[in-house]
């Protein structure tokens, strides 16, 4: 069966993991039919903006896409390329597994869990105001008259709307994706002895949502203090769910069990549309080397094709990227130096990828 997909290569190391997680998934013989779409920094010259109109309607005609990384100004420039997808298709489930594989380098071998974050909401939703913006001082103004509290005049101002809606279907995913995959537990993380309304609310919702799922066993814990449990215990997770920053920050740090963010895959899922990527970001200081970890990306076109209905070869492509990294031979620099102290060795991206296909 043939599939459309869109292809956004992004930008610094995008073409290259790209290129190589194309051709892995040519050889498992997957008929896909790539429509390519340009975004990023590199287009703003010729379209003004670093996410041009035609890019959402193709992704908003063909309903799927995966993409590689896109560089994201720090402190100034445009916002995140990522977010403004994620909101623009209501991609409100990020879906991120962290699974030990050979040679990731970490200090574990046995990690197998998901981190399931809400996409759309909490501070993420940019709903921000600098210091001189229309509506600073009134907001200061608000909030002095309501809550007693007064805002310095030369702060920043972030809003955090988490909504009872956005919560219930998020932790509803959470665990219908337990059910689904065999999982056992779900873990709600929040921080709601401190941000009662908000936090709060997500908590409420999640406890009446696990009251549905009897059969998947549930908790929850304090943002803090799963982060300990993580690094101390991570035998402990199975599925966890948390508001959009929390999540953001733990899904990196449960990368960090499994060798960092070269070996973690994520998937943004909406009710229409989903859209695939790596979860790490562009490395513009390697780009155009050969030398960048594509095995996020593949294992993101691995979730891809689950989504497709194409598990066999999902299956096999995942099986072919654990025995190449377990031989060690043919790896990446940063494979290489987990396994041996040392990139000594090393094969670059397309010769890694050429591994994997030949352990097809």
């Amino acid at each position: 069966m043939s599939h459309e997909v869109v292809l956004i290569p992004g930008d610094g190391i995008g073409p290259e993991i790209t290129t190589a997680m194309r051709r892995v998934l040519a050889a498992a013989g997957v008929d896909i039919a790539w429509r390519e779409v340009q975004a990023g920094a590199g287009v703003i010259e010729q379209y003004g903006m670093p996410l041009p109109t035609h890019v959402l309607d193709a992704i908003r005609e063909v309903g799927v896409a995966i993409k590689g990384p896109v560089t994201t100004p720090v402190g100034t420039g445009f916002r995140s390329i990522n977010v403004a997808l994620r909101q623009e298709f209501d991609l409100y489930a990020c879906v991120r597994p962290c699974v030990s594989m050979p040679g990731d380098g970490s200090r574990y071998n046995d990690v197998d869990l998901v981190i399931i974050r809400e996409n759309t909401e909490d501070l993420y939703a940019g709903i921000e105001f600098g210091v001189g913006d229309f509506g600073h001082r009134e907001l200061r103004e608000l909030v002095a008259e309501n809550c007693a509290t007064a805002i310095p005049e030369d702060a920043a101002i972030s809003l955090k709307p988490i909504s009872n809606m956005g919560s219930e279907r998020i932790v509803r995913y959470a665990f219908e994706y337990a059910r689904s995959h065999g999982r056992k537990k779900v873990t709600a993380v929040h921080k709601a002895n401190i941000m009662k309304a908000t936090d709060g609310l997500f908590l409420a919702a999640a406890r009446g949502v696990a009251s549905r799922y009897p059969d998947i066993a549930f908790e929850d814990k304090i943002v803090d203090a799963t982060c300990m449990g993580l690094v101390m215990h991570p035998e402990d997770f199975d599925v966890l769910v948390l508001p959009n920053l929390y999540g953001d920050i733990v899904s990196d740090l449960a990368a960090g069990l499994v060798g960092g963010l070269g070996m973690a895959p994520g998937a943004n899922i909406g009710a229409d549309c989903a859209i695939f990527e790596p979860t790490h970001g562009s490395a513009p200081d390697i780009a155009g080397r050969d030398v960048a970890n594509p095995t996020a990306e593949i294992l993101s076109a691995c979730m891809l094709l689950d989504y497709l209905g194409e598990d066999e070869a999902a299956a096999r492509i995942r099986a072919a990227v654990r025995a190449t990294l377990a031989a060690g031979q043919t790896v990446t620099g940063d494979v290489k130096r987990a396994l041996t102290g040392s990139t000594e060795g090393a094969v670059g991206t397309q010769a890694f990828a050429d591994a994997v296909i030949a352990a097809l």
